[in-house]
């Protein structure tokens, strides 16, 4: 399992909480309840050295099971969420109940930045996973920024980085073709899952297809299928869920798919040359089970 598994063993009586919404909805665990600042600065990766206190500035921990929301849209923000461990999606819905996915928020990403401006969250933001957060509430951010400017700067950093993260996919929708928006989404996971401490070539999607889809301005069929001719070709291998990553230099470059023909005589090739070295070769079928999933 890439995130941190869970113990059965909790309880559901609610702390006295930063954020009672936030604690009402999720649900505590036995172990670590709470982070000091400095393990808040290691997760978001920023300098703890930041901060010089003497005060003992603890943050409390609040965990969602899969499929809970942590905020949604138009609800009242007092609140950022730090991601201790676990996968989520925050997402615009429309009058009609469309869901528009803007983000994965995964392990040291920061988000809820989106309710600043209104003081309301702008979208939504649901666990994909079972999820431990670290609640920061703004009022706490604003006062430690007032007190220590160079923590201040390090947290624009954090929010400067969400945005330039958003901008490139903005930038690649506008410019890629859906072939190539599928293999940096890959590229952009597998470098993520470096950063988290995690294997970058082999990996679980947390996501469903459709959700890819709705990040990347594409259909879920389109998105399987070029998956399919991914792994057909030898950029990637699929297992259920689990992805590896096979030619990383090949999905980052990738502009377009070959043709269907020309895919079909390199899957050929590479049959034969693992039937002469006696390797075994990805088995057929295997992206089917995925998109049934």
């Amino acid at each position: 399992m890439l995130s941190t598994p869970m113990t059965e063993n909790r309880t559901e009586s609610p702390i006295p909480a930063l954020h009672s919404s936030s604690v009402e909805a999720g649900w505590q665990r036995q172990g670590k309840l709470w982070s000091n600042l400095k393990e808040l600065c290691d997760v978001l990766r920023i300098p703890s050295a930041a901060v010089h206190t003497d005060e003992e500035l603890l943050f409390q921990h609040v965990q969602f099971k899969t499929g809970q929301r942590i905020h949604t849209i138009g609800q009242p923000f007092d609140t950022l969420y730090i991601v201790h461990s676990g996968f989520l999606k925050t997402v615009l819905i429309d009058e009609f109940g469309n869901e528009q996915v803007l983000s994965f928020p995964m392990k040291g990403d920061l988000f809820g930045v989106d309710g600043i401006h209104t003081k309301r969250y702008a979208s939504e933001a649901v666990a994909l996973s079972n999820c431990d957060l670290i609640l920061l509430p703004f009022k706490k951010l604003t006062a430690l920024g007032r007190a220590h400017p160079e923590f201040e700067h390090a947290m624009y950093s954090v929010m400067s980085r969400e945005l330039v993260r958003e901008q490139a996919m903005v930038s690649m929708l506008g410019a890629l073709s859906a072939e190539a928006r599928v293999a940096r989404f890959l590229v952009n996971l597998s470098e993520r899952y470096a950063d988290m401490g995690y294997s970058s070539k082999l990996f679980n999607l947390r996501m469903t297809r459709h959700e890819i889809g709705s990040y990347l301005g594409l259909t879920l069929e389109t998105v399987s299928r070029t998956l399919s001719a991914f792994n057909e070709i030898g950029l990637i291998t699929v297992d259920q869920r689990s992805i590896g990553i096979k030619d990383l230099d090949a999905l980052k470059t990738l502009r377009r798919l070959p043709p269907s023909s020309t895919r079909a005589k390199q899957s050929g090739a590479k049959k034969a040359k693992a039937a002469a070295s006696k390797e075994p070769d990805q088995p057929d079928g295997e992206w089917d089970s995925l998109a049934t999933a």
